[in-house]
């Protein structure tokens, strides 16, 4: 796994520029508020994605890890949990002024959005929910795997996060990988009959924990002791540990 930047330079593209003129920063608008945010890919042929970097942000950041979603992210579906979870995601990175958005190419569990589709067909045909769906196709359930952002996470100097979800299993991949997690839960209401039985397969299935006045699963993960990272000069925040055009460090 490798940070790589974000926009592949042609040959003769960056003649005459300098390194700060090809950094992938500018400031970002929503809901009335700038924050500044740093785009920058995760090369990984299965997992692989971004991270935005958004303010600058502390020793123990907001992190959302966030699986891409068409229907939910773009297009507003009332059927999943992933638009809103994004939504009050970026919500409390905005209220606090800083954190870290890792999103991911991992549309339809890792399936594609075309399986995605026809798993949404075939829960409507045989009257399945999308894991029993899956499987019916010789899917499996979910492949996605978070191995990627630990060690990417780690690169960056980042030993304790504030992990947004409602997933153990990205928790755990943190967790294995020696990185220390507080959980804070993302309590999301769906009222459509399908949206409502989704979130509940997500419950049987795979052992999510949706938030209602407690976090079931979440004690299960009490941060231990992080692990010393080295020391890093002062004016340079893990967050600006970037690689740079130019062989800048």
């Amino acid at each position: 796994m490798t940070i790589i930047e974000s926009v592949q330079v042609t040959p003769g593209t960056a003649a005459g520029r300098g390194a700060d003129d090809l950094r992938p920063e500018h400031m970002f608008s929503r809901n009335g508020e700038q924050i500044r945010v740093q785009v920058h890919t995760i090369d990984d042929p299965t997992d692989g994605g971004y991270v935005l970097v958004f303010g600058e942000p502390g020793p123990q950041p907001l992190v959302r890890v966030h699986s891409r979603c068409l229907y939910g992210d773009a297009l507003g579906s009332d059927d999943c949990d992933c638009g809103p979870e994004l939504a009050r995601s970026m919500d409390l990175i905005q209220a606090e002024g800083a954190g870290v958005l890792v999103y991911l190419e991992q549309e339809g569990r890792g399936a594609g959005l075309i399986w995605k589709a026809i798993g949404y067909r075939t829960s409507e045909r045989f009257d399945l929910d999308t894991f029993d769906s899956y499987e019916r196709l010789g899917l499996e359930p979910d492949t996605r795997r978070y191995e990627v952002v630990a060690k990417t996470l780690l690169d960056l100097g980042l030993h304790q996060v504030r992990l947004l979800t409602n997933n153990p299993d990205k928790v755990r991949a943190l967790t294995e990988q020696g990185i220390a997690v507080e959980v804070i839960p993302l309590a999301i209401r769906l009222d459509t009959e399908r949206g409502r039985r989704y979130l509940d397969a997500k419950v049987r299935r795979r052992k999510h924990m949706i938030p209602g006045d407690f976090a079931p699963w979440a004690p299960l993960y009490t941060p231990a002791p992080a692990a010393q990272a080295p020391p890093t000069a002062p004016d340079r925040p893990w967050w600006r540990r970037w690689p740079r055009f130019g062989g800048q460090g």
